[in-house]
């Protein structure tokens, strides 16, 4: 993640230019960390110089000064940036605060020399001040120069070789310096491939988890869609039986009417006339069978022969019975044609009794 530096940018900005500031008795800013954060806040400021701002340093944290120091060759001011990573911050968070060694860089903007720092060892000022001193590139003081061009210098000794021995303990500080930042970096980018590849794993199990709710819904809607179809069907079926059933129903009616129909003599009618004692006028119809004679009393058994009547009453029912049950179908058309030959009926009465 990148460095932040606007959650307390004003304070930031106000350190960096009392440091920048000739007229400022402010030298030195120091700023860190807020907690395990990225967010840069102003840790300390001062002006006692680099011997003051080496006694804040924090082996346990990673921090980054800002120096005004006056150049030994040149005396003009000159700014030295800090970039302090101290023995005790585990290697997760120094290979994470190293990538942000560049935003530091451009906003602290100005700085002659950038000390690489981890031990007290190397941000020791005089150290930090012969550094300072290669990086002028010039050997001389503005200040001294003109009050020591006339002077006599005396006698010249014997020009000396510029070779210096080499320190090894700088040296081999400086390798291990350098191969850690370069670890620094291959373990950021080691952690960087990692989260991509986490990334990627991820994106493509919450692409199959999709595809695979997706199948699922479909084959849920597909079931859907079959059941009601075959919904419909039954009901189609269904519906169409009751039609064949209500066609088949009144077939048999008109059937059954048009046997009626046929029939010279309704059954129904004639008992209803019967009962009513009127005689069918119909020419059609057969005439009645004479009533048979009623048998006389028997005197000499003393015992009455109405017994006959008895046993003749009951085939005339039987008749009615079997007429009735010979249209079952028919009885709503009979009782419809009852209602409508009754006037016929009344009329004949009329005409026999004239």
């Amino acid at each position: 993640m990148s460095v932040n530096l606007s959650k307390n940018g004003p304070a930031l900005t106000a350190a960096y230019k009392e440091v920048v500031d000739e007229k400022s008795n402010t030298n030195w800013a120091l700023f860190t960390y807020e907690g395990n954060s990225n967010d840069i806040r102003l840790a300390e400021k001062g002006d006692g110089g680099l011997e003051e701002l080496v006694e804040e340093l924090n082996s346990g944290k990673v921090m980054y000064a800002f120096c005004r120091v006056q150049d030994p060759n040149s005396g003009l001011p000159k700014y030295v940036l800090i970039n302090w990573t101290g023995e005790g911050v585990n290697d997760a968070r120094k290979g994470l605060c190293a990538n942000h060694v560049s935003s530091i860089a451009n906003f602290l903007k100005g700085a002659h020399v950038t000390v690489n720092a981890r031990a007290e060892e190397d941000v020791e000022p005089e150290v930090i001040m012969e550094k300072v001193a290669k990086a002028s590139g010039a050997n001389y003081n503005f200040h001294k120069e003109a009050s020591s061009r006339f002077q006599d210098s005396g006698p010249q000794g014997p020009v000396g070789s510029v070779y210096q021995k080499t320190n090894a303990m700088s040296e081999i500080r400086k390798t291990n310096k350098d191969n850690f930042w370069a670890q620094a970096e291959k373990e950021e980018e080691r952690r960087r491939q990692e989260e991509r590849r986490k990334a990627d794993e991820e994106r493509q199990k919450l692409e199959r988890e999709r595809k695979d709710r997706e199948s699922k819904e479909a084959a849920v809607r597909e079931k859907r869609d079959k059941e009601r179809a075959s919904q419909i069907d039954q009901q189609k079926k269904y519906q169409q039986q009751l039609e064949a059933e209500s066609k088949e129903q009144e077939k048999q009616r008109w059937e059954a009417a048009s046997l009626i129909s046929q029939r010279s003599v309704n059954p129904r009618e004639m008992f209803k006339q019967r009962e009513r004692g009127i005689t069918p006028s119909n020419s059609d119809t057969p005439p009645a069978t004479p009533a048979s004679p009623q048998p006389e009393p028997d005197v000499d058994g003393g015992h009455s022969k109405c017994e006959y009547d008895e046993q003749e009453a009951p085939p005339q029912e039987q008749q009615k019975e079997e007429a009735l049950e010979e249209a079952p179908a028919a009885n709503a058309y009979a009782e419809e044609m009852s209602q409508e030959e009754s006037p016929q009926v009344e009329e004949t009465n009329s005409y026999e009794t004239v």
